[in-house]
């Protein structure tokens, strides 16, 4: 299979490693030279680890030798199937959509890895409904099972078969669910993320305290906070408006504190400061 990823970021740079270490071919496109070599370098860090812990299948040298890195949207012609993971945004994404429904062959399918813009949207701007799908992998890509399958109100059969078994050849396990905002796990997840904000705000314990409580109390890994951190609060910010906007509830109203501590600059780790300092 050729594999397609636009984004040489956090995400895309995972999906393009994962489906490079699965023995596809992959074309990884990027606006700019500097995000490609970012990305790259990202890459190959990684894998070293990988191979050093004797968890990767030939060497990093084979992995790297099946990836090609673009600014060109045009070298997706040929690809079978093409992940998008740029920034969230959907009018960004629509509009690139929008030209690789021109690019991309008849044949291929697109899909997007959002965490929550509505996978029916994109794919009416894409021009080929049927072969349009949500393929939402979880951060980092290299080391998380799931893959969140979501289909549009026209996604194929077909196209959700082919995807499901691309996911599966990648190590992944997908599981299927249906286009509402957040789909499954930005709906139960970011409205937790957002409730801890909020107890913040309000002065119920102190980050540290709430990260702990949850940590230990709920046997949650990462506690809510540097989750947040971790993802981006900027990034949580714009899912907490999607679910607001598309369910219509005040339950999903992103905190106060959110939205000023977007407005400041203080993203999470990507800033060197949130909740923590990095």
């Amino acid at each position: 299979m050729r594999f397609g990823v636009i984004g040489a970021g956090q995400m895309g740079g995972g999906i393009a490693q994962v489906a490079a270490q699965s023995g596809f071919s992959v074309v990884v496109q990027d606006v700019k030279d500097e995000f490609l070599a970012r990305g790259r370098a990202t890459i190959e860090k990684s894998l070293a680890k990988l191979h050093e812990k004797g968890r990767l299948t030939g060497t990093p040298e084979e992995v790297l030798g099946r990836l090609t890195f673009t600014t060109n949207l045009g070298d997706f012609a040929d690809c079978d199937l093409v992940v998008e993971a740029v920034v969230e945004n959907e009018a960004i994404k629509a509009q690139l959509f929008r030209q690789l429904g021109e690019i991309v062959q008849p044949d291929g399918i697109l899909a997007s890895n959002t965490s929550s813009i509505p996978i029916t949207s994109l794919a009416t701007a894409s021009g080929r409904p049927e072969r349009f799908i949500g393929m939402h992998f979880m951060n980092p890509v290299p080391l998380m099972q799931l893959v969140e399958v979501i289909r549009g109100y026209s996604t194929s059969d077909e196209t959700a078969q082919k995807v499901t078994e691309a996911a599966r050849q990648m190590g992944k396990t997908p599981v299927e669910c249906n286009d509402y905002p957040g789909f499954v796990s930005n709906r139960i997840l970011m409205p937790m993320l957002n409730e801890a904000i909020q107890c913040v705000m309000e002065g119920v314990a102190e980050p540290e305290a709430i990260d702990q409580i949850m940590k230990l109390g709920m046997n949650h890994p990462m506690g809510p906070l540097t989750l947040a951190d971790f993802i981006g609060l900027d990034t949580c910010l714009a899912i907490m408006e999607v679910l607001h906007r598309g369910l219509g509830d005040d339950k999903y109203r992103p905190s106060p504190l959110l939205r000023k501590m977007v407005q400041a600059g203080l993203l999470g780790r990507k800033s060197g400061r949130g909740f923590y300092t990095y």
